[in-house]
């Protein structure tokens, strides 16, 4: 896959959806990777006990997931300059967040896009993204 170049990115441009699988192992995976041990990532009765149904995602895995989504459209050479995220409903096992983006800016230097990632709940994770990309033609 080619890099996105500026010159072919414009505001209002929408990424192609992301359905990404909340599963049990995602979750513990994802907070074991980024050395988060707190309970209710990993232990369902210490989760249960806090008053949620199950382990939820650590907003380090979120934050992956948002990066991920915007580099994998625009592409390997594409930089991740700054990421600002808010959380919003848990993603627990057995759902599913389904990630969407549209281009909010292009200047000479990055692009901005704005990122949702919602579950059966409502918004995981509401972000804005800057990556920079080559100039080009």
């Amino acid at each position: 896959m080619a890099t996105k170049k500026l010159s072919e990115v414009k505001v209002g441009d929408k990424l192609p959806e992301l359905a990404v699988p909340v599963t049990t192992t995602v979750i513990v995976a994802g907070a074991l990777a980024t050395q988060d041990f707190t309970p209710v990532h990993h232990d369902k009765g210490a989760a249960q006990a806090q008053g949620l149904p199950n382990i939820i995602m650590n907003t380090m895995t979120t934050n992956g997931f948002v990066s991920r989504y915007v580099t994998d459209w625009a592409g390997p050479d594409a930089v991740v300059k700054k990421i600002s995220l808010k959380l919003g409903a848990p993603n627990s096992p057995g759902d599913t967040m389904k990630m969407n983006g549209t281009v909010k800016a292009v200047d000479d230097a990055a692009v901005d896009v704005d990122v949702s990632g919602s579950n059966s709940w409502g918004d995981h994770v509401t972000a804005t993204v800057r990556v920079a990309l080559p100039k080009g033609a």
